[in-house]
């Protein structure tokens, strides 16, 4: 036992060792014992979803620093070239593929968890497809999904509830509230759009009117680069999903609804606090969309209720895996596992009806925490309303009581990045957990 002991310990350190010099840190041989792993673009979320279902994982991802690779369940690390190589990260990631299906002999599913990663495969989804099992939407589903206005097109033409679609020419004109978001998901957090118009955080941003729109000087700088639709009204928790996972005919093998609690910034940001929803409107809507376009793999539906008509509008569909999936599995509908069965084994869950809990939530502590201090500013929420509303059985962005290294090593980070003299401790408190 001791002997083992040590030797895992040395296989360990070898693997930091090796993620610390930038060079691949896979323990093949302890690989070979268990079942076929997933490769995994993406974070620790995923990580953690796929590691309650027990199957390995090897994350793909260009840098060395990331929480996702202390995880006790990530099974090794794949450096990448960065995502805008990609020519030379898809064949990094081929190579391994054909290593790993040398092993297990048998291809192993690829998934995806950032727009990037989609793209990246989507691209080159032929040569991916030879080495990894793959569920892909068809190609013009696919780059629809991928840009929203292709998508804006492909919905109209399927008959999809979308909000108003806007032209620049006519915004003077339009006297409601107007939403602006980037055209493209790919690299917009680093594009003029974002970084210049949205600001920190964001990604969209409302304008009481089209002719306040139309009247911004950054606006009309990036007007190509923005897609305006007719805003809909309510808050953040009129923002509801619908996530599923579909087989090779479009059958819907699995699914849950989320509803968001907080997002920050408020309506137009990142997600800080989600919990799972039983609703049968938003389900039975899920359903029929999937059907329409139709989708294959794995999808999360973005909708908003209409806070004064009640009316349900379909925001985006995502075709990659997400961190709503963490929560997912914690509360009994583990997609990610679906998916790997599915594409391992061949096996088809029965789904008449969707069992899983509401009891779990999921929180980013330190962006709820931003998204509440925005709140109680504007006097939207209390100190003991916030605090209130953080009593129920929770999982985390980065905490686990059974996985503490990944908050360890995300805490290390931000301390390195905060200069020695400006750091106070109830700033480090707010940014650490």
């Amino acid at each position: 036992m001791a002997q083992a002991a040590r030797g895992g310990d040395s296989r360990g350190f070898a693997r930091l060792a090796a993620m610390a010099l930038g060079v691949e840190a896979i323990d093949w041989r302890a690989l070979r014992r268990g079942k076929p792993p997933v490769l995994l673009v993406g974070g620790l979320n995923l990580v953690r979803a796929l590691g309650l279902a027990r199957i390995p994982v090897i994350v793909a991802w260009p840098e060395a620093g990331v929480p996702a690779l202390a995880s006790r369940y990530c099974r090794g690390w794949l450096p990448l070239p960065p995502f805008s190589e990609g020519q030379a990260a898809a064949e990094a990631l081929a190579r391994a593929g054909e290593r790993l299906a040398e092993v297990f002999g048998r291809r192993v599913p690829l998934f995806y968890g950032s727009d990037d990663g989609l793209d990246l495969v989507l691209r080159h989804r032929e040569l991916l497809g030879g080495h990894f099992r793959l569920a892909l939407n068809d190609p013009e589903v696919a780059s629809a999904l991928i840009d929203k206005q292709r998508f804006e097109a492909l919905g109209r033409a399927r008959g999809l509830p979308l909000p108003a679609e806007l032209d620049w020419d006519a915004l003077p004109a339009h006297p409601g509230a107007v939403l602006a978001k980037p055209k493209s998901k790919v690299a917009w957090e680093g594009s003029p759009a974002h970084l210049r118009f949205f600001g920190r955080g964001g990604k969209a941003r409302i304008f009481e009117s089209g002719a306040g729109l139309a009247a911004n000087p950054l606006a009309r700088e990036l007007r190509h680069e923005l897609m305006l639709q007719e805003y809909v009204a309510g808050s953040d928790r009129d923002l509801w999903s619908f996530h599923g996972f579909c087989d090779e005919r479009g059958r819907l093998l699995a699914w849950f609804v989320g509803r968001k609690i907080r997002t920050w910034p408020a309506l137009t940001g990142v997600s800080t606090y989600l919990e799972l929803a039983h609703d049968e409107e938003l389900a039975a809507l899920g359903r029929a969309v999937a059907l329409r376009l139709p989708l294959r793999g794995v999808f999360k539906m973005d909708f908003k209720r209409d806070a004064r008509s009640g009316q349900v509008r379909l925001l985006e569909v995502n075709a990659r895996y997400n961190l709503w999936h963490y929560l997912g599995a914690r509360n009994g509908v583990n997609l990610p596992r679906v998916a790997y069965d599915y594409l391992v084994h061949g096996l088809r869950p029965a789904p008449e009806r969707a069992r899983y809990r509401t009891r779990h939530r999921w929180l980013s502590a330190r962006l709820d925490w931003r998204a509440f201090r925005d709140l109680a500013a504007r006097g939207e929420l209390g100190f003991w309303r916030w605090i209130a509303s953080l009593a129920s059985p929770k999982v985390y962005d980065m905490f686990a009581w059974t996985d503490p290294a990944p908050l360890a090593r995300s805490a290390a980070t931000r301390l390195k990045r905060v200069p020695r003299a400006s750091l106070r401790l109830w700033r480090w408190l707010s940014t650490a957990s």
